[in-house]
């Protein structure tokens, strides 16, 4: 089935799209997805091939995320996802725990916004969240936004305290993707709760980074948003 689901996935590539997604992705010397290889397949094609190839075997999947194509490893992690969501208890360990073996080709911040939360963060919902905590203290980036990224299963939970205990530890964090996906959670934390967003941000707004903080205060009012981005809060 792995042959045949490469050349489903071939016969959508197109060069021009694919040129434009080494750029997005930042492809080149000293970018975040340095060497990372595309096709150019667009995600609602990638989504319709998934369907087709739900079956596929683990071992299939494990030597698509082991893949140097970024949308073979996209398609084996939205496998892992459908296969999750259909899955009884045993099998979403089995997903869990193949996941977590397997995430070093989880590499790029579509591949775990796309599958994190679906997948690390659902199997923890009820359980403990230490390894959330030990990936956001991780030197791999893409562990780092793992953890943030699994808590906004939480978050739609209207669980937020891992959630802030992770963005609390990120703050110092250099890295523009983690800002970014730090910043978001706070937002989303703050579609439920403004007082819960707004009660980190004065705390920590002023040390936050400028892009958390921009992104986490993106739908306040004007006037409310221009004084965090002063420092007059």
């Amino acid at each position: 089935m792995l042959e045949e689901l490469r050349k489903a996935l071939k016969a959508n590539a197109n060069e021009e799209y694919a040129k434009n997604s080494r750029w997005f992705f930042k492809t080149g010397p000293g970018g975040y997805g340095e060497g990372d290889q595309f096709i150019g397949i667009k995600l609602p094609v990638i989504r319709r091939i998934v369907k087709e190839f739900f079956p596929i075997s683990y071992d299939h999947l494990k030597q698509m995320l082991d893949s140097p194509v970024h949308e073979e490893r996209l398609t084996a992690a939205l496998i892992l996802v459908l296969k999750f969501k259909k899955g009884d208890e045993s099998e979403k360990e089995k997903i869990y725990r193949f996941y977590l073996k397997n995430r070093e080709g989880i590499n790029n911040w579509d591949l775990i916004d796309l599958s994190a939360p679906n997948i690390i963060g659902v199997y923890l919902m009820d359980k403990e969240k230490d390894l959330l905590l030990k990936f956001a203290s991780s030197k791999n980036l893409w562990e780092r936004r793992i953890a943030v990224l699994s808590t906004f299963t939480f978050i739609r939970g209207n669980e937020f305290g891992t959630s802030l205990k992770i963005l609390k530890m990120l703050l110092d964090d250099k890295h523009d993707l983690i800002h970014k996906a730090a910043g978001w959670m706070l937002r989303e934390i703050g579609k439920r709760d403004i007082n819960a967003e707004e009660e980190f941000l004065k705390k920590h707004y002023r040390k936050m980074p400028r892009t958390m903080l921009r992104y986490a205060i993106e739908k306040f009012p004007e006037e409310k948003r221009q004084a965090y981005l002063k420092g007059k809060v």
